[in-house]
Parts: structure tokens; sequence; C-alpha cells
């Protein structure tokens, strides 16, 4: 496990990853009715450079910027695709602070038998979700999404596919690839040679070393880097072409009957009380109707996904059920 820290302005003010109950709810409101919180401490579950790192640093930087928090810091604590941090947050104290988490974290949790779980956490909002995209570095004789998928079915483990966790959006996208391809589960376990970093920094210089044969994530991870010539994109992964990568079609444009959006959202410590968790669902929905936040969409390419509250609770139970039931299908669990 890695953790590395970033604090927020005013400097030298730390706040630690909050179990020891060290930071303060100001549950005061102003003349227009916005419940402030002084001290917010966001916890990324992932190495920096990735999607969530992205999304743990941007809401670090709105809230703060729209005033809806005195002071946020952003804490990476890296591991086991995000069960390390979940792990961490589900008995915190400090009801200030919130996990970034989302569909990798579900699919996590099942992989790896994880004791930690998102039903001991507090569900308080989902913020994005975002395409995935297929690429290979710009050197692949792979042209097509159907050149690595005829590549893998012809040579196995030969071929290597990175991307995020194991069990993660990253992996389940290349499992429903192959498995839409023809593959049995049992194929897709013996053939899939899937190698799993903890953030996108990785999975990028793994691709750009030349190291691994191809590369999974989300589009706003590896679009610089395609518009750049570094890599080329063979696919994404929704219903239609995102504005990000025009030249790039779907994967059901490429034939295989695959859709899928990788979503982002936050939750905070079990056991919070009523006012504690309104106070960040609050806090969160400001920030959601803020020009800030639609910025920060634009600038990342993500979709506006927001769900707060108890309809995120709801949500966030039923993808729990949906992931499990996939993740079988494709042979990624028993």
């Amino acid at each position: 496990m890695r953790i590395s820290r970033t604090v927020a302005a005013p400097a030298g003010i730390a706040l630690a990853l909050a179990l020891a109950g060290c930071g303060s709810l100001d549950a005061n409101t102003d003349g227009g009715g916005d419940t402030a919180i002084d001290e917010l401490s966001i916890v990324v579950p992932a190495a920096p450079g990735g999607g969530w790192d992205q999304t743990g640093r941007a809401l670090q930087a709105d809230l703060q910027a729209e005033g809806l928090v005195g002071r946020a810091t952003v804490t990476n604590v890296d591991g086991a695709g995000g069960t390390v941090g979940l792990a961490n947050i589900a008995n915190a104290t400090d009801p200030n602070t919130l996990l970034v988490m989302g569909l990798v974290m579900v699919g996590a949790v099942e992989t790896n038998e994880s004791q930690a779980r998102i039903e001991d956490t507090t569900p308080i909002a989902r913020l994005t979700e975002e395409q995935e995209v297929v690429v290979v570095p710009k050197e692949s004789p792979y042209d097509t999404v159907e050149d690595l998928v005829r590549d893998i079915e012809e040579n196995g483990k030969d071929v290597t596919v990175t991307g995020g966790s194991a069990g993660g959006a990253d992996h389940i996208l290349a499992g429903m690839l192959l498995k839409s391809a023809g593959m049995s589960e049992d194929d897709i376990a013996a053939d899939l040679n899937y190698v799993a970093y903890s953030g996108g920094g990785e999975s990028l210089a793994a691709l750009l070393g030349n190291k691994v044969d191809a590369g999974i994530s989300g589009v706003a991870e590896y679009a610089e880097q395609v518009e750049a010539g570094e890599l080329k994109a063979l696919a994404v992964s929704g219903g239609e072409r995102v504005a990000a990568l025009p030249d790039t079609p779907t994967l059901t444009e490429s034939g295989y009957d695959v859709v899928l959006t990788n979503w982002r959202g936050v939750v905070a410590p079990g056991g919070i009380d009523d006012a504690d968790r309104e106070a960040l669902v609050a806090a969160v929905t400001d920030l959601a109707e803020s020009d800030a936040w639609a910025s920060t969409l634009q600038e990342y390419g993500w979709a506006d996904a927001f769900l707060a509250g108890d309809e995120f609770d709801t949500y966030l139970t039923d993808d729990i059920a949906e992931v499990r039931t996939t993740l079988r299908d494709i042979g990624l669990v028993r």
C-alpha cells in the first residue's frame, strides 16, 4: 500500500484519514441557508493519476472554490481495488470524510472477497459516469478491436491487457468483450491475461513503454495521449461516440453487443448520524448545481450522473447485485 497526500490551502494544515474523529461539523447556516463544513477529508482509494484521483482532486478544488467547505484534503490510500481505503473508512469516526468510489470498487469487493463491504458505508451521492476506451500503443499491429480479440482467441495469455484493479470496470469490460465474441467463461478465465494497476498513471506508463499489448480505462485518462498520437483508440464502450474521441467507434459499431459506462460517487463512514449525513449530501448537491462543477465535467469529459441520498442508496444496492451477477457470467468470480 502506498499513501500520498496533497494538502489544500492554507498551507501547513493537514487532515489525517479521519479515524480519530478529528474533524468538526459546523452546523450553523448563513443567511442563504447553506450548511458549511469546516474541514473535509477526501479519501482516494487508489494511486495518483487515475479516475478516482481526478475525481477526488476535482472535488477538493471545487468544494473550496464554491465555499462549501472551509478546507479539504485528498489522501491516496492505494490497494486491492480500493478495498483498503474502503476498510479504513467503513468504521471511521470523523463524519466529515468522503471516500471516492464507484463501479470499480463494487467489482473489487466481489473479486477480492473483501471483508469490508460498501454496505458498511453511508451512501452520499453518485456524481459522474464515463465511457471506457480500448487503446493500444501507437506502433501496435492492431487497428480494430476485432484484431485484438482475434489475437487473444488465437494466442491467449501471450496477449496482455492492462487496466485498473482486478474486477473493476476495465476488467469487466474486457470479459464482456470476449464473451460477446463467443468465448466461454472457462476460455475467458484461461486466456485473458489482465494486468491490473491501481492507478491510471501506471497503466499509461505500461502502454507508452510497450510493456502491454492493450489497455482499457476511462476516456479522460487516455484521451490526451490518443490526441498526441502516442496511443491508438480502438473503441469506446458507451451507446454512442464521445466528443473527446469523435473518430473512435463504439463497441456496438464494431460488432460487439457490449455497452458499459463507469460511474463514480462518494460515500461516508458507516454509522454517522442523520445531521452529518444531510450536511454532506447538501454540500455535494450544491456542488453538483454549481458552475465550477459544470466546468469540471466539461474539462474531463464526464457525464453528469448525479443521484443523492436515498436515491443513490437504492441505486447502489441494485448495482451491487447486478455487478455480482455480471462477474459470475463472465467467469471472474464463482
